[in-house]
């Protein structure tokens, strides 16, 4: 995966829980080429989760996939 394709799918997960592009920038939160590069540098059998927050929602990565949950608020 490159790392436009990793960063698109992190923005593209963000808009569909209702984060306007406008409302963050992404490169202050989150170095995309480095987490890329972590992704790609793991092995199937490797259990890699990397979770940051943007605005009000968690981020998770795990592998390649972009799971996103809007914080509780506590």
């Amino acid at each position: 995966m490159s790392d436009e394709t990793l960063l698109l799918e992190i923005v593209h997960t963000l808009e569909e829980h209702g984060l306007v592009r406008d409302e963050y920038q992404l490169h202050r939160v989150i170095d995309v080429e480095a987490l890329e590069q972590l992704v790609n540098s793991t092995s199937p059998q490797t259990d890699l989760e990397v979770r940051f927050t943007v605005g009000e929602f968690r981020v998770l990565v795990v592998d390649s996939k972009v799971i996103v949950n809007r914080t509780s608020g506590d």
